[in-house]
């Protein structure tokens, strides 16, 4: 079984153990990511901090045994056997949830994961559950680990194409119905035999099948929803952990090609955030990155139609 460690070092050890697997990197751009190495099928993730103590995860086969070359004390991190004894279906399955429904400048994306049963005690041990219990760089490492380890679909639907299916009058109950449909169903014909489907419930399932109104779009069948879903079965929770993994890297592109800092959520900092974005790309760009039909639009350009 997979061990996963995780060390407390300054930042010259860091870089002296960033140093030792140069030959081993892998491309990782992640916001908190210092370094990140695959050595021996162990991921080592060395992670920034304006903390004076840095941290560093080893996970893999014999990781606790790499780790105490740097630290003697490194032990192994123990599973978190309650979020399994939670989850109500430990066979073959697949689930689905989204991510960035209530974010005024990022998008919405929706997975879906296919688990098999003779892996969810790796889940476990990788600390796989709800995305929004676990810390942005959590997920990093996690949605890393995890990415060569289980089938997915990822949709993505950019703000400029969400205002545009908007405006054809579509709504976000429909336009997440018709995305978790899609993303199942691409999971479900590789894995045809599956009888367990999930989705974390965001609406009525009758409600849910009348917004599937594509009469060329098969509608995966056989769903059980469940309000918090990602704490009753892995496959869902897998796919929110994917999904907010997915939602960083997303977060991280628009932040190196606008060189600003993209806020989650639509407060305050967001229309803050607005006034400015405006004020250096334009009001045309600026509405290519938000959600129009969000109060925060209306505000955002009240100095623009005076």
């Amino acid at each position: 079984m997979k061990q996963s460690v995780s060390i407390k070092v300054n930042q010259d050890r860091l870089d002296e153990i960033k140093q030792y697997y140069k030959d081993y990197s892998l491309t990782n751009n992640g916001e908190y990511i210092y370094f990140q190495a695959d050595y021996k099928g162990i991921i080592i993730t060395g992670f920034s901090s304006k903390k004076e103590s840095k941290t560093i995860t080893f996970i893999g086969n014999n990781a606790l045994e790499e780790a105490k070359k740097w630290d003697e004390t490194a032990k192994e991190i123990e599973p978190k056997k309650k979020v399994n004894e939670e989850w109500l279906c430990l066979e073959d399955q697949i689930g689905s949830d989204e991510v960035g429904v209530g974010d005024f400048l990022l998008p919405m994306i929706v997975v879906a994961a296919f688990v098999r049963k003779k892996d969810i005690k790796t889940l476990v041990t990788l600390g796989v559950h709800d995305s929004k219990k676990l810390k942005d760089e959590d997920i990093l490492e996690i949605g890393k680990a995890l990415s060569k380890k289980v089938f997915i679909s990822k949709l993505t639907l950019h703000n400029e194409k969400y205002n545009e299916m908007i405006d054809k009058g579509e709504n976000l109950n429909s336009l997440k119905a018709k995305m978790h449909n899609r993303a199942l169903l691409n999971v479900f014909k590789q894995f045809p035999d599956v009888k367990n489907i999930f989705v974390d419930q965001f609406v009525g399932e009758e409600k849910y099948y009348s917004y599937l109104n594509d009469k060329n779009e098969i509608q995966v069948d056989n769903i059980t929803f469940k309000t918090k879903g990602e704490s009753s079965y892995p496959s869902v929770a897998v796919a929110s952990v994917m999904a907010r993994y997915a939602f960083l890297l997303e977060k991280q592109k628009l932040e190196t090609k606008y060189k600003m800092k993209f806020p989650f959520g639509a407060s305050s900092k967001a229309d803050e955030f607005s006034k400015k974005f405006i004020d250096k790309f334009g009001l045309k760009e600026f509405e290519k990155i938000c959600k129009k039909n969000f109060a925060n639009y209306k505000e955002a350009i009240k100095t623009e139609l005076l």
